[in-house]
């Protein structure tokens, strides 16, 4: 272990495993679980009661699975695909895809039957794992136009009992099969783990495709194991340390943050029950270390402002000062400048007796830090955590970066940037302003695209991000959009909306938000109201409402969200300033084409299902 590691291990306290050996997943996998048997690995939650399971456990899974696909006939360099939402059986299978010598493939549960299929031929995939009837459902709509699928493997057979299909087998039976193959193929599982190298395509991770068909990103073996092994130190994690993962696994986000620095540091990771009780699971679990997207730390804070309303005068004074000292010394840490010992000591008294409490009701008290990506952030939603003593870094990475990029760290933080680049690759701007990246955390390519692949890495192996931003004297990095998102209004002006929108989210009315006026006299928006927070509001001051879309069009609620928009218009020039809003009067989620798997609204998807809405704010 490096000495710089070693002291920012010492000094959070972090028992971390040593630096796992192995050149590729499975022989990663199968040093940990050598080395930590008896540990808790996971842990799931099962009529109740948080199941753990060990490493031990973990590794019989994983090989019962890996048996059975070879004696399925499963060959090194197939592809098996996972259907499902995030759980422990997600990733049996994908380390047991990769222990059998394949390439694993993850699909979005969310996806509809069409993309189901198109994945699966893309992919050549010839065995998927699906979570339960649902997803079965659709394999099964579509298994007839894909002649190279051979095996439907199903994780929870509810419902599922009288099903007589010579293709569908439960994972408890599948694992039964890997047994009995065991049995008769001794060391068969070392040799397959043995023959896959580290250029070897290990995960195929599609991009979300809001610009046309989904691209099958290649990340290889190297490419996860360097990702691994140069993880930062200042944020350590350790076996002593509780993550959630709840993201969806077939993201790189928590495929890298959640599943693949667990098994390269030893992290317990605690699989949430469904995306519904994330907010119920982050106050049973108390992470150590958290990762999540913004939506999800800015639902923390709407819900901490609608309690403070609803508490006491006392209770809201005493929060008020409380958090007033957390903002000095915040800011005082941001600025890499001392805290004074008395507003230390204030801050330290406060902490214990208010803000700790605010914090158990988040459920982030044993939090040594978050980790926040994969969309902007607002940095005043980052300096209230900071005033709550809950440090959060942004970071910056994307699938063909596996992951990786840049990183705010310790002691190296700037609000409003992404951070340096991470010490594992080059970054730099191009002559348009977009944000090239080159290292051995770049992808291989995109599956069966290779003009695309050209497009999207040159010859020098810079990959071009796509994304707009600018690299400061002392080498952090701001995104200020995408390429394709940058608005040029009619009279000639350029406008970042991200900056604008990430301002609106910050209210806890709002979820999220689409800012127009690219090539129009002024700029528009649609905005996707906070149900839970904006009904409450209705409820209180008695505004009448029978449904959503009445609701979104209750005159105090149009009058709440302009509120909310003259506040924003405030921090921008007059040329930046939304003239006016329409609220989308549906209520979206994660299965409408309008959101991405990580819960954004897609901006050129949102133009265009929308346009007589945004039509209706221009017609004057």
């Amino acid at each position: 272990m490096e000495a710089k590691e070693a002291v920012a291990l010492a000094a959070a306290g972090i028992v971390r495993s040593q630096n796992l050996p192995g050149d590729t997943i499975p022989r990663k996998f199968r040093a940990a679980v050598s080395a930590r048997g008896p540990r808790v690995a996971m842990r799931q939650k099962e009529l109740g009661i948080w199941e753990e399971v060990t490493w031990t456990e973990l590794g019989a899974h994983v090989g019962h699975i890996a048996q059975a696909m070879v004696a399925d006939g499963f060959e090194p360099g197939d592809t098996a695909s996972i259907l499902s939402n995030t759980r422990r059986e997600w990733t049996y299978a994908d380390y047991g895809i990769l222990c059998a010598g394949g390439i694993s493939s993850g699909i979005y549960p969310t996806d509809a039957a069409s993309q189901v299929e198109y994945l699966l031929a893309d992919s050549d995939s010839s065995i998927v794992f699906v979570e339960d009837e649902e997803q079965l459902d659709k394999v099964l709509e579509v298994r007839s136009r894909l002649p190279k699928l051979r095996r439907i493997v199903v994780f929870d057979m509810e419902g599922l009992a009288q099903v007589d299909d010579p293709q569908v087998i439960s994972l408890q039976a599948f694992e039964q099969v890997g047994i009995g193959h065991a049995s008769k193929n001794p060391g068969e599982l070392d040799r397959r783990i043995d023959h896959r190298q580290p250029d070897d395509v290990a995960i195929l991770v599609y991009t979300s495709g809001t610009t046309g068909r989904p691209k099958g990103a290649m990340i290889t073996h190297r490419n996860l194991c360097y990702v691994m092994e140069h993880y930062a130190p200042e944020l350590a994690q350790g076996e002593d340390d509780d993550k959630m993962a709840f993201l969806p696994l077939c993201h790189v986000a928590e495929r890298m943050f959640g599943q693949f620095l667990s098994l390269q540091f030893g992290a317990r990771l605690n699989y949430v029950e469904n995306p519904e009780t994330v907010a119920e699971n982050v106050r049973e679990i108390a992470p150590t270390v958290m990762l999540a997207v913004p939506r999800v730390w800015e639902k923390f804070y709407s819900a901490i402002q609608i309690a403070v309303r609803e508490a006491t005068p006392l209770q809201r004074r005493a929060y008020a000062f409380a958090l007033a000292i957390g903002y000095r010394v915040a800011d005082l840490r941001l600025a890499g400048r001392p805290v004074p010992a008395l507003l230390a000591l204030a801050n330290r008294l406060l902490r214990f007796f208010v803000l700790d409490n605010i914090r158990r009701v988040i459920g982030v008290h044993r939090a040594r830090y978050g980790v926040t990506g994969a969309a902007p952030i607002s940095p005043e939603l980052l300096r209230w955590f900071a005033a709550l003593g809950v440090d959060i870094y942004e970071v910056w990475g994307m699938t063909e970066t596996t992951g990786g990029g840049t990183v705010n760290l310790p002691g190296k933080r700037r609000l409003g940037t992404v951070g340096p680049a991470s010490p594992f690759n080059e970054i730099r701007i191009s002559s348009e302003g977009e944000i090239l990246v080159r290292g051995p955390n770049v992808i291989k390519g995109y599956l069966n695209l290779p003009e695309k692949t050209r497009e999207a890495i040159d010859e020098e192996g810079w990959l071009h991000t796509g994304d707009v931003g600018s690299i400061d004297a002392d080498g952090f990095v701001k995104i200020t959009d995408r390429m394709k998102d940058i608005i040029i209004t009619a009279g000639g002006k350029n406008v970042t909306p991200s900056e604008i929108e990430n301002e609106l989210k910050f209210s806890p009315y709002v979820t999220d938000a689409v800012v127009v006026g690219d090539r129009r006299p002024y700029l528009t928006c649609l905005v996707m109201i906070d149900h839970e927070n904006v009904e409450r509001f209705a409820q209180e001051h008695a505004v009448p409402f029978s449904n959503f879309a009445s609701l979104c069009r209750a005159a105090e609620v149009q009058a709440l969200i302009q509120a909310e928009i003259d506040r924003v218009n405030g921090r921008f020039a007059r040329v930046e300033q939304i003239k006016k809003f329409r609220l989308i009067e549906f209520k979206l989620t994660a299965e409408d084409e309008e959101l991405t798997p990580t819960m954004k609204l897609k901006r050129k998807l949102v133009n265009e299902k929308y346009a007589d809405l945004i039509g209706s704010m221009y017609s004057s």
